[in-house]
Parts: C-alpha cells; sequence; structure tokens
C-alpha cells in the first residue's frame, strides 16, 4: 500500500509537470520556429565571414550579438569558433561569442519570459550579454593565443583549421539562394525535427522538476540556498547536470516557486549551460588546458555575478 505521504508528493508532482507542460511546451515549438528561421538567414559561414575582419571592442559587441541569436548548439558552435580563430580574429572577439552563444538565445529568452515574466527576462539577457562582452575584452588584455590548438575540424561540408589561431580558415560550403518564402517554409519543416530531437532533454527537466516541487521539502532547498556561497556552488554544480536550457529551465521554474532566490538559480543556469561537460569536451579540441581552465572560471565567474546582482535586484528592496 502507498503511503499517504508519498501519494500526495507524486500527485502534487503530477499536478505540476502538467502546469510546466502547459507554458513551456508550447514556447518552446514557438522557439523551434525561430531557431530554424535564424538558422536560415545566418547560417555559420555568414556569422564567421560578418566576424572575422571585425576590430576588438565593437568587435566584441557584434560577436556577442550573433552569439546570442544564432541557435548553434556546442556541435556547431565550436568549428565557428575554429573558423573565427583560423582566421585570425583576437581570441578576445571570439571568446565574447563563445560565452553569449549557450546562455543567451532564444530557447532562453522564450522560456524565461514564460516562467519568470518580462522583467526577470530582460535582465538576465542584457546582463548576460553585457557579460560576454567584457569578458572578451579582459580575456583579450592577457596573452592566451598561444594556448589555442593547431587543429583542423570537418563538420558537414566545411573545413576549418584553428593553426594555433594564426592562419586563415579554410571552408567550402554551398550558398544556395532561397527566397523569403522558402527559408520560412524550410524553417517551418524543420520546427518538428528541432522539437523532436531537443523535446526529450525537455521532458526530462521537467520530469526531474516536479518530483523536486512535490517530493523535496521548500525548507530544505531554503536552507541550502542561505548558504553565502550557495550562488557560487550553484553555479558548479549546474555542469554535471545539464542536459540543454530548456531541461535546465525546467528545473529551475520549481526551484524558484519552492522559495530558492531567483539569482541562484540563475547561476545555476548560467553555469550548466555554459560549463556542461559535452561543451567542455569539444572546446577541449581546440584550447589547451589552461586556456580551458579561463574559460570555465569566466562562465562561473559570469553565473555568480548575475547571481548575486539578481538576488540583490529582487530580494534586497523587500527587506528593508
Amino acid at each position: 500500500m502507498i503511503l499517504s505521504g508519498i501519494e500526495t508528493a507524486l500527485l502534487d508532482s503530477w499536478d505540476y509537470f502538467l502546469h510546466l507542460s502547459t507554458i513551456l511546451v508550447p514556447l518552446f515549438i514557438g522557439a523551434s520556429f525561430l531557431v530554424g528561421l535564424v538558422e536560415e538567414y545566418l547560417p555559420p559561414e555568414k556569422v564567421e565571414a560578418m566576424l572575422q575582419k571585425r576590430n576588438r571592442g565593437s568587435g566584441n559587441v557584434a560577436a556577442a550579438g550573433l552569439g546570442a541569436v544564432t541557435p548553434f548548439c556546442s556541435c556547431s558552435t565550436v568549428p565557428v569558433l575554429a573558423g573565427l580563430l583560423g582566421a585570425g580574429a583576437p581570441l578576445g572577439l571570439s571568446f565574447s561569442f563563445l560565452l553569449a552563444s549557450p546562455i543567451v538565445n532564444e530557447i532562453a529568452a522564450f522560456l524565461l519570459l514564460g516562467l519568470f515574466g518580462i522583467e526577470v527576462t530582460a535582465i538576465y539577457l542584457v546582463s548576460a550579454l553585457v557579460a560576454a562582452i567584457v569578458g572578451g575584452i579582459v580575456i583579450d588584455t592577457f596573452d592566451l593565443g598561444h594556448l589555442v590548438k593547431d587543429v583542423r575540424i570537418t563538420t558537414n561540408d566545411r573545413t576549418v583549421a584553428t593553426d594555433g589561431g594564426t592562419a586563415s580558415c579554410s571552408c567550402s560550403s554551398s550558398s544556395q539562394t532561397k527566397s523569403h518564402r522558402e527559408r520560412v517554409e524550410t524553417a517551418a519543416g524543420g520546427t518538428w525535427s528541432f522539437f523532436r530531437d531537443t523535446f526529450p532533454y525537455l521532458l526530462l527537466g521537467m520530469t526531474l522538476g516536479a518530483l523536486i516541487h512535490g517530493a523535496v521539502p521548500a525548507s530544505w532547498l531554503q536552507q541550502a540556498a542561505g548558504n553565502p556561497l550557495a550562488v557560487p556552488l550553484a553555479a558548479l554544480a549546474g555542469a554535471p547536470l545539464y542536459v540543454s536550457m530548456a531541461g535546465m529551465l525546467g528545473i529551475a521554474a520549481p526551484l524558484v516557486d519552492q522559495g530558492v532566490p531567483i539569482g541562484t538559480v540563475i547561476a545555476f543556469v548560467v553555469g550548466g549551460a555554459g560549463v556542461s561537460i559535452p561543451n567542455l569536451i569539444l572546446l577541449n579540441k581546440i584550447f589547451e588546458r589552461k586556456l580551458l581552465i579561463v574559460y570555465a572560471v569566466t562562465v562561473v565567474t559570469i553565473g555568480t555575478v548575475l547571481g548575486y546582482g539578481l538576488n540583490f535586484f529582487f530580494i534586497w528592496p523587500s527587506r528593508i
């Protein structure tokens, strides 16, 4: 016989799962279409061409902006990064693109808006974008170019070579002219494919989030979040748990509902998106160990600063 307490927790989890589903699934389908549309107008080779001749400063702004709007996953972000480095783009400019790409994107914007509203979403997107710009500029002040490996990466019909960050990019791509209608139709047709491939991660995140909401006492989570080091620890904890941005936000929502401060949860999301195990494995192909550590520390620092800032902005005024 199932104990009444367990039965109640499971029913609560199921109700919360349905609640998350009604919010996240429609938003995710809309974001999937937008992802496909952006990929039609901004393929990787076009992003490289737009950034290769950019200078420091304004180039960092452009790189972070393109990293934010281009919905590349790690498997395609890394070849673009290699192409930029191989074409001689400054390391700091490439870092701005790399930092913005996983943590500022259409999926994050749509789902954050549905879960936490426009204020949190706007602060998150602007702050993360500024952090990517500043982070790239800071990285550029150090002489770290020698820590880029001499590698050649082939993906689909494109081959890029970093050559230690000094040689030109060798890319072969077949550009196809399409009408706007054809691009929209292609994006719409790819929506189901993208949704089908990514939905399992969203489902996993919503399931874990529902179980957290129904089975984990709020007092436990609030006590853990009360630790002065909870924000940087959350940024570190996100890395091994990351499956996708959609999955992470499925976990983030119940944490906030259970009383965990919004900044601590956002640090968890940023750390997971930027320092996920798959992302680090791919970056290890082109970064020496020291540069990989610099990248990871930069992401955790961004998550920590953003987390403390959001906690201060949303929690401190309510205490005075």
